[in-house]
Parts: structure tokens; sequence; C-alpha cells
């Protein structure tokens, strides 16, 4: 929108470069914060095998529940349990000029998302203990509305008017209004991470061996620090420069 300084009731815009009256600064501010991951994603396949294709869907059945049941098992502990691909396979063997199926093959991906870690720790174990399952991760992360964004996206605001303060003092000025205010963005690191203890916050879920067995120990997983950026572009006035000192 543009005004005309003729028409009354209007007042023309400052320059966007300011003038000799009205000078502006610009600066960015950014902000780095190493903090501790909040929720931990591991990936689980569940698989199975039978010389039919009904009696390997059967066993993937089986199987598939009670991963389910002993991921629920984790109650609270569990943030979020998610069924990917599935997938029944056959196995082909040649004999001779032909082909023929030897074997059928299933799998089942599931993604589980935890926020207590010790509890992480146990049903990684445990899953990896059952016969044709497979886990992968912890991938470390923060979550989207973490506390930790808004810290950084704060300092970064304060870091810039700091900026812009000291660069106006340095010509004997002073910072007299906000003109623009522009999110560069705030970041985490990606991956999905897993924080140590924090103040008591991890508790310990008791579970029996699978069939009896004596179960294996808890993996001991150590946590992956996050990395939270945020950068800001801001643009001030201030008062004119004393430029004789």
């Amino acid at each position: 929108m543009t005004f005309d300084a003729d028409t009354p009731g209007t007042s023309a815009p400052t320059p966007p470069y300011g003038t000799p009256e009205t000078p502006r600064v610009a600066v960015r501010g950014e902000a780095r914060l190493e903090v501790d991951p909040e929720i931990a994603r591991i990936s689980v396949t569940v698989g199975a095998r039978g010389t039919d294709r009904r009696t390997a869907l059967d066993d993937l059945t089986r199987r598939n529940a009670y991963v389910l049941d002993l991921v629920k098992s984790y109650g609270d502990a569990v943030e979020k349990l998610e069924t990917g691909a599935f997938s029944i396979t056959p196995e082909l063997t040649k004999y001779g000029r032909g082909e023929r199926v030897r074997a059928y093959y299933g799998r089942v991906h599931l993604t589980v998302e935890l926020a207590d870690f010790t509890a992480l720790g146990e049903l990684t174990t445990r899953i990896a203990d059952l016969d044709l399952a497979s886990v992968s991760g912890p991938w470390w992360s923060l979550r989207p509305d973490s506390p930790a964004r808004g810290t950084a996206r704060r300092q970064a605001v304060r870091e810039a008017v700091q900026r812009a303060r000291e660069y106006a003092e340095a010509l004997g000025a002073r910072l007299d209004a906000l003109v623009e205010l522009a999110d560069i963005g705030a970041e985490g690191s990606g991956g999905y991470g897993m924080p140590a203890a924090p103040g008591g916050a991890m508790r310990s879920v008791p579970f029996g061996g699978a069939g009896g067995a004596e179960a294996a120990p808890a993996l001991d997983l150590e946590p992956q620090r996050q990395t939270v950026y945020a950068q800001v572009n801001a643009r001030f006035t201030m008062t004119p420069p004393d430029l004789t000192a």
C-alpha cells in the first residue's frame, strides 16, 4: 500500500533504508541450545515363515499380536504405536525346467515411540530376544511443541535487540522502534534421541521372561543430545547518530 503525502489524513511511508533523521539498522539474532531429547522411536519387524501361505499368515498373525500386546503392556510409557507395511512373499526354488514355491515369508513393520527411556531399553531387549523379530533404532527427537524451541526463539530475539543496540550505541545513538522481525526458522537436529534420566521422571516396568525363560538384561541406552537452532532478522529505527565524536 502506498500513501500520498499531499492527501489529507495520510503520511508518506518511511523509505525502506531509512533517512538521515531516522536511520535503520538491520541485524540477525541467533541461538543454539543443546538439550535432552523428549521421545525415542524404534522400528520393529515381526516375521513368520510357513510351508504354505495360510500357515505363514497364521503364524505372522500370532507373532504380531504377541508383540502388540507386549508393547501395549508398557502403558503410558508408549506414546505412539503404528503398523506400517505388511507382506507375504513366496520363496521360489527351481526344479528342472520349472519353479516351485518352497516357503512363504511374512513380515509386519511397526513403529513405536516412547517417552520413558528405561522402558525403552527393556522393550528393545525383549523384542530383540524373540524369534524372527528385529529392532532398529532408537532415533531421538524433541516434540514439535517442545518448550526448548520457544526458549531458542526468545534467545534469538534478545540477541538481535542487543546486537542492534550495540550498533546504535557505537554511533552515539539509541534504538527508537522495531520495524520488522522475520522468523528465519528454528529447527531441531532431526533424528531421534534419548536423554539422561531427568529428575527421576523415568520408571522401570517389570516383566517376566517369555515362556518362562530367563529374561535378557535390558539395554543400557545412552541419550543423544539434541541441538535446537533459532534465527531471526530484525530491523530497527534509531535516533540520528552523533558522527562528530
